[in-house]
């Protein structure tokens, strides 16, 4: 009889095509979310202070973490978009 081989399965963050992806996807949709609705990662604003910018320090915790990804999103949308493409054909056709 074969000995018997142990497979182990990674998790997304150990292996790093699946960390890319993953990364991909929630720059994605943090992207997609901003761009519907435009305050949803602000957290506390009042509305009469929508006009002035808000300070970085205010920018933390997981809002201020998907805030980040989205403006990621929103300036490199060319080179994220053609990483979403490189990684969907690594995933559909090598993987």
């Amino acid at each position: 009889t074969p000995p018997s081989v142990s497979t182990t399965t990674m998790s997304a963050i150990f292996d790093f095509s699946s960390l890319i992806t993953v990364l991909l996807l929630l720059i994605c949709t943090c992207t997609y979310l901003r761009e519907l609705r435009p305050t949803i990662f602000d957290g506390t604003v009042a509305p009469e202070d929508m006009n002035q910018p808000i300070p970085l320090s205010k920018r933390v915790g997981i809002g201020g973490f998907c805030w980040k990804l989205s403006r990621i999103g929103e300036r490199l949308s060319p080179y994220i978009g053609a990483s979403c493409a490189i990684m969907a054909v690594h995933v559909l056709f090598f993987k």
